[in-house]
């Protein structure tokens, strides 16, 4: 990178770097790893000669990291998708049954921005439209961190909620869905061609829950891409200018993602996984009523701490869904 006429193509120069960063992401945890298990091994030796009790407490402690670093890389290899390291764009719809479906979306909203928080990633709210009585109508999330698209790939489907409604009087258990999409966040050095006469570009005055309207002017911003019917908005800067950039940022995943399912679709590379993202075939079940159980229906895997899930402790069930069917997504 440092020779002579290598920022002379800019795009081949930013290629090499991408690519290169993409390499520093597997060497530098695998010598990370390699140089634990190293220290790990001489412990050991001195252990076996001087048995150190406060030696083998910190042996015992550096072994269960070591280990925690190993299972996570291990988990990396499973994620070597194209698109795998990238920021995600994430959405969440309700469905029918109005105040019921809503709230289950705004719980789902709030289970993933506390996994996010967990993982140190940054969440920032991009669009949200909250409903009349409770809960909200569509929200789009930006997760900003490492591998943030390689794992919350994992949540993409349909998401079903058994519990007593809170919002009914007579207390009868009520069944509710959601949706889930994730996309990868493209940069500008990803090629996605959008042509402006394709779009349909609405405004309109941003409003808040309740109606309330959080500003007077037409600053909220909607995007149409009429040949394909995507649609996308943004209300949550006060700059008409600003809503129309994070609108078009998010045009460019949901396009971006298109591509790629329109791909692999091709390549028959999606045939198990059809029915997952089909409206009604869930790929996870949260019951809180007449039992407590989480039942990931792709992998099989069932926890009965319900509450704990709901409030961000999903990583068992996307470390399983990696296991199972992240190698063959890559492929």
């Amino acid at each position: 990178m440092a020779g002579p006429g290598f920022w002379d193509r800019a795009d081949a120069a930013r290629q090499v770097i991408e690519e290169a960063k993409g390499l520093k992401r597997w060497v530098e945890p695998w010598h990370e790893s390699a140089k634990a298990v190293a220290d790990l091994l001489e412990m050991a030796d001195l252990l076996l000669h001087d048995g150190d009790t406060d030696l083998e407490e910190e042996w015992t402690r550096d072994l269960a990291a070591s280990e925690k670093s190993v299972e996570t890389l291990e988990l990396r290899t499973m994620m070597q998708g194209t698109d795998d390291h990238r920021d995600a764009i994430l959405t969440i719809h309700p469905g029918a049954g109005g105040t019921e479906s809503q709230d289950w979306a705004q719980m789902l909203m709030r289970m993933y921005v506390r996994w996010a928080e967990r993982h140190d990633y940054t969440v920032e709210v991009l669009d949200l439209l909250a409903a009349e009585e409770a809960g909200i109508k569509s929200v789009t999330l930006e997760v900003r961190g490492q591998y943030a698209y390689g794992y919350l790939k994992a949540e993409k489907g349909i998401h079903r909620l058994v519990r007593i409604s809170p919002f009914d009087a007579q207390r009868r258990r009520h069944t509710s869905f959601a949706s889930v999409f994730v996309y990868p966040l493209v940069d500008e050095e990803v090629q996605v061609e959008i042509n402006e006469e394709d779009l349909r570009i609405d405004t309109f005055r941003a409003s808040g829950a309740g109606g309330q309207h959080v500003n007077k002017t037409s600053s909220a911003v909607r995007i149409t891409h009429e040949p394909t019917g995507i649609v996308v908005s943004c209300q949550q800067e006060r700059s008409q200018h600003k809503n129309k950039s994070i609108a078009m940022k998010m045009l460019r995943a949901a396009l971006y993602q298109r591509a790629l399912d329109e791909r692999e679709k091709e390549r028959q590379k999606l045939e198990a996984t059809k029915t997952d993202i089909a409206w009604g075939n869930q790929i996870r079940s949260y019951v809180f009523q007449p039992y407590t159980m989480v039942t990931d229906h792709r992998t099989e895997l069932k926890v009965t701490d319900v509450e704990a899930v709901v409030n961000g402790d999903i990583d068992v069930f996307i470390e399983a869904y990696l296991k199972r069917f992240g190698a063959a997504a890559a492929a």
